[in-house]
């Protein structure tokens, strides 16, 4: 978890959530009063964002103490308990929904990677993530796709080069802007590029190319393309891939699946918390 991102982001969540203040809390629970709760799951998965949950507290009041009571890629089922919550009551109300928020998004996409995972065991295909994601939650959401057991893709368009169609409709084909990627980057920046038929293979597999996108192609024309490549590219299957696909893609011999669905298919795990009035621990502290 890129701790930078996660703190200014969250800065920012609670500022939009908070505005001039949680009006309700103000009037309806008394300053010095102090609460205790549990997280619990109500659905089955994998945990992820505790670290987005506890950060969430902390930025609000130093006293209140976020417990987990699970690691993260835990398995979670309906009932269980992941972690407590004990503080100033206002601060804890006040951070309810935002820690919620985060750990149900976070957990939804750690399942959903785990359940893609397992779809493709017994085969040397690695699930990646992609840049869709949603926008604000990127270093959430690829932190999730990790605890889940994917691997991340580039994190933003500054990681690596990869050509596209656009980008080759531009250009002019794939060999003149693999030439002209490779004269403009440096030998350690990683160039893959998007192909959509064998020709394009060929061209690529002929200009160097070291990772090689197969988008939107049929699981027998991806076969074939792994039987040109003969181990002398990186192969990536993408497009349109969702769990009912993935053994059938991954029985083809490709090195990795890329998949924007572990994003924007995951279903928020459902999980609450119930608080009860709490002794007081001594004054609040910021």
């Amino acid at each position: 978890m890129n701790q930078l991102l996660m703190r200014r982001a969250i800065e920012g969540f609670l500022a939009e959530d908070l505005g001039r203040g949680d009006i309700t809390s103000t009037a309806v629970v008394a300053e010095d009063s102090w609460a205790t709760g549990r997280f619990v799951c109500k659905d089955q998965g994998v945990l992820a964002g505790l670290p987005a949950a506890r950060m969430v507290f902390a930025l609000l009041d130093g006293a209140v103490e976020f417990t987990p009571l699970l690691a993260e890629g835990a398995p979670l089922r309906p009932g269980q308990a992941l972690a407590t919550v004990r503080g100033p009551a206002r601060a804890i109300l006040a951070g309810e929904r935002l820690a919620l928020n985060l750990l149900q998004r976070a957990s939804g996409v750690a399942s959903l990677a785990a359940q893609a995972v397992a779809a493709v065991q017994g085969h040397k295909a690695k699930i990646l993530d992609t840049r869709k994601t949603t926008p604000g939650l990127r270093w959430l959401e690829k932190y999730a796709a990790r605890v889940g057991g994917a691997v991340n893709h580039r994190f933003g368009l500054d990681d690596a080069v990869l050509i596209k169609d656009n980008h080759l409709a531009l250009a002019g084909g794939v060999g003149p802007a693999l030439a002209r990627a490779k004269a403009a980057v440096g030998p350690m920046v990683v160039i893959e590029v998007e192909v959509e038929s064998l020709e394009q293979l060929a061209q690529a597999l002929e200009a160097g190319a070291g990772v090689i996108m197969l988008d939107n192609m049929p699981a027998a024309l991806m076969a074939q393309a792994v039987k040109l490549c003969a181990g002398r590219a990186v192969l990536e299957a993408s497009g349109g891939l969702d769990l009912a696909r993935l053994a059938e893609v991954a029985a083809t011999g490709v090195d990795y699946i890329s998949m924007g669905w572990l994003t924007s298919g995951a279903k928020p795990l459902d999980i609450g918390l119930d608080l009860e009035p709490a002794a007081s621990g001594g004054p609040a502290r910021s």
